[in-house]
């Protein structure tokens, strides 16, 4: 999954605007246009697509933390140079306040379950032997799962 797709579709599941996409950018102190983010949006055939980095969505995924959870005192995070998509699920299990349970009732709405074995296997540090790198695969379901979930109804 590209970075825009990631960004395309948390927009979708939390029917953000574009300005609460700028308030997001902001509470992450990264500074954004409202051109800057329709251009992140557009689909890759069109003129004025632009492709969103991965320190760009780290500090949108830093302040989708701070929106939903408040700022932390101190010192912001700063966004990764490199953003892989087990540092994905990560921010956005901190974002939504997720429990292991409820990242496994994602993967169930979404129709693709997984263990408590395999979550807790994604979420360790890249040098522990039980490590298991989140493939484009899982981020895809996990998303669909959010999205069924959050927008269910609407």
């Amino acid at each position: 999954m590209t970075n825009n797709d990631i960004l395309k579709r948390v927009r979708y599941i939390f029917d953000y605007s574009d300005e609460e996409m700028i308030t997001i950018f902001d509470s992450a102190d990264y500074k954004v246009s409202r051109s800057l983010v329709t251009d992140w949006l557009k689909s890759e055939d069109h003129e004025d697509y632009k492709d969103i980095h991965d320190d760009q969505l780290a500090s949108f995924l830093n302040g989708l933390i701070n929106t939903k959870r408040g700022k932390r005192e101190g010192v912001q995070p700063k966004p990764e140079k490199i953003l892989e998509n087990n540092d994905i699920l990560k921010k956005l299990k901190i974002a939504l306040n997720l429990k292991t349970e409820d990242i496994l009732v994602a993967f169930k709405l979404a129709g693709k379950p997984v263990s408590s074995h395999e979550v807790t296997a994604f979420l360790r540090n890249p040098k522990q032997n039980q490590y298991r790198p989140f493939l484009d695969q899982y981020l895809r379901n996990f998303l669909n799962g959010l999205q069924l979930k959050h927008r269910e109804g609407k």
